[in-house]
């Protein structure tokens, strides 16, 4: 009992007594049987009157008496056998399996005989009250003053990440009044691509469409290099945090820009902060829609499967789909996910893990829980799951479809599904020929290239994971077709959830993947808030708002 607190008076004292001797009776009675209940019953009471009759002298009843009640509890669940307690059965939470496959065993009967409808006549007819956009970056006229310097930088990561750290370094550059040295790219362990700037973009249309905005030049003049040996590993490198504000540049490597008349900055991906004045961000819109323009033998390739993409599908007036399907081993073994290759799959993705991410996924206390991880929606979409979605939002076996990807993991059998709901699927390499696609084959960014200009020019683009790639395909969609994306992203913890349906009907089905393509029709059209990328949100920094007769006279002049 706490200290301080008043004794028990004599009717409570003797009601505790005499409920705690009746509990210790039935404890004695449950271990022992009835017979021996009654034999000893009355011995039991006077014990447990004696022991609580001293616990309450000593003002401690309080705090025995509870656990004398749990451990009479104990005892009495002791007496009873097992096999009568009923059994929690443990049911997977919604969402957390893989059960694509025996849903569309389930429902193709259905999904085939109802192919009238076609989303490519009905998509994109969300009344947008933001108006429509047109892009409207400003030219300057005055000549530049005398450069601050030369900036070298090193862009590292895939085609698009590399994207960002070039026009980063334009804005960059053109904010310290500094001449750009033209960006060398890193070679990554990944990507594997030991492509030049010039191999990848036009640099002459670079140079050219930034001249009054930017100096850029192809190389260090040779009497600034020898004050360094001639040695770009002599040349002072700045280690910019990620995010770093444009004031941080101002203070901090103006000064040394400056000084040195040469700096480098290595690494260069997501190092300034999205959320910057509108002069550097202009620059940045300038150099990503303006100034980056595809090599000549990247932009050749590409438009013509671009236009082989619309003879496919000259039933739907040259309209077709293009898909980004993020399902190469690495992806899908990056993921942690469980699909339906049971023990053999683990074995195959743990190894790819291993050899990948070496020790990253079995450190002591990691722990993967894959229900969770297809539950919050971060599991990559199958072939067959795309296949589904997109037949449920209504585009019928007709459409044609682009696939951009790399190397499916277990392509023979992942992709079957797919192509029997859309058996006019096409991908790079069966448009083009092998010795179309041949100079691009080594090269993960020009491939890429290839199958970000397909995507561009689509009528509908569908992105399943995220990423670099869809991010600035967004934008530049946005930029090119009034400020709407014409983009289709799932909600894809919802998809796991409707996935998972053991008794969901296809007309259920359907009807709630319409309202998901339609969510993406009206989130096509969104304005840049602080701290999100321009790159994808070019509203309203690099776009301005227009009226209908404007905007159509702008489509006809193209």
């Amino acid at each position: 009992m706490p200290c301080g607190a008043p004794s028990p008076s004599a009717p409570a004292r003797h009601l505790l007594l005499s409920a705690a001797a009746a509990a210790a009776a039935s404890v004695a009675g449950a271990g022992a049987g009835a017979a021996g209940a009654v034999r000893g019953g009355g011995a039991v009471r006077r014990a447990a009157r004696v022991v609580l009759a001293a616990l309450l002298r000593r003002q401690a009843v309080f705090l025995f008496a509870p656990l004398l009640y749990v451990a009479a509890m104990l005892l009495y669940m002791g007496s009873i056998s097992l096999d009568s307690v009923p059994r929690i059965i443990s049911r997977p939470a919604p969402g957390s399996l893989y059960r694509s496959p025996q849903l569309y065993a389930r429902l193709r009967a259905d999904m085939d005989a109802d192919n009238a409808t076609d989303a490519l006549a009905t998509v994109w007819r969300h009344a947008y009250k933001g108006g429509i956009w047109r892009p409207c970056i400003n030219n300057i006229t005055y000549d530049l003053p005398e450069s601050n310097g030369y900036i070298y930088v090193e862009a590292n990561g895939g085609l698009n990440q590399q994207r960002a750290s070039i026009c980063n370094a334009v804005a960059v550059a053109g904010f310290l009044n500094a001449t750009l040295v033209i960006p060398n790219f890193h070679y990554h362990s990944i990507w594997r691509d030991p492509s030049k700037f010039s191999d990848i973009y036009d640099e002459e249309h670079f140079v050219q469409r930034l001249k009054n905005d930017v100096r850029v030049v192809d190389k260090v003049p040779e009497f600034i290099m020898e004050r360094f040996g001639h040695n770009l590993s002599n040349v002072f490198n700045f280690k910019i945090k990620a995010w770093s504000s444009i004031r941080y540049y101002k203070e901090a490597v103006l000064p040394k820009l400056i000084e040195e008349r040469l700096i480098r900055i290595s690494p260069f991906a997501n190092r300034l902060s999205f959320d910057a004045p509108s002069a550097v961000q202009r620059l940045r819109c300038l150099a990503n829609f303006e100034a980056l323009k595809f090599s000549k033998p990247i932009t050749t390739l590409s438009d013509i499967l671009v236009s082989r993409m619309r003879e496919k599908s000259a039933e739907n007036n040259g309209k077709y789909v293009a898909v980004h399907l993020r399902f190469e081993e690495d992806m899908v073994a990056f993921s942690c996910c469980v699909f339906d290759g049971g023990e053999k799959e683990k074995k195959e993705l743990d190894a790819a893990r291993e050899r990948g991410w070496r020790g990253k996924f079995t450190r002591p206390g990691r722990v993967i829980r894959p229900g969770a991880i297809r539950m919050n929606g971060k599991c990559p979409l199958t072939p067959l799951e795309v296949g589904l979605m997109l037949r449920g939002m209504g585009f019928s076996n007709n459409t044609a479809i682009y696939l951009a990807s790399g190397r499916i993991y277990k392509s023979e059998k992942n992709m079957a599904p797919l192509l029997e709901m859309f058996p006019l699927l096409q991908t790079k390499e069966t448009l083009a020929s092998d010795e179309e696609l041949a100079p691009f084959k080594n090269f993960s960014s020009r491939m890429a290239a290839i199958d970000y200009t397909v995507c561009v020019h689509s009528e509908v683009f569908v992105t399943t994971q995220g990423g670099n790639f869809p991010h600035f395909l967004l934008g530049h969609r946005r930029y090119i077709y009034g400020g709407h994306s014409k983009t289709i992203k799932p909600d894809k913890r919802r998809l796991a959830v409707l996935f998972d349906s053991p008794r969901i009907g296809w007309k259920s089905l359907k009807r709630q993947l319409v309202n998901m393509r339609t969510h993406s029709d009206a989130k096509g059209i969104e304005m840049k808030r602080a701290n999100e990328s321009i790159y994808t949100f070019p509203c309203p920094d690099c776009m301005c708002r227009s009226n209908k007769s404007e905007h159509s006279k702008s489509i006809q002049a193209r």
